[in-house]
């Protein structure tokens, strides 16, 4: 399930993420971001799944629709022994 709007600007939020910054990060660009942030269009499946793998590689896990609502948090860290 590719993820939503929503979701992208709370996790932008939890990691203090500004729209250019996740943009260029992801290698997408930052009309295309704000235009799927704010419902305006829904990109390709690949920039969608760019930006969902930027998130997660700077710590971001979503949450999917399990009654409670979609959601995003922070990856719970493993401490190594």
């Amino acid at each position: 399930m590719p993820i939503t709007p929503a979701q992208s600007r709370a996790a932008r939020a939890l990691l203090g993420f500004s729209q250019q910054e996740l943009a260029d990060r992801a290698k997408v660009g930052k009309q295309t971001l704000a235009d799927f942030e704010r419902g305006a269009r829904t990109p390709y499946h690949r920039t969608l799944r760019d930006i969902e793998a930027t998130l997660e590689d700077a710590g971001i896990e979503f949450i999917p629709e399990n009654g409670g609502g979609v959601g995003v948090r922070f990856r719970e860290r493993r401490v190594a022994d």
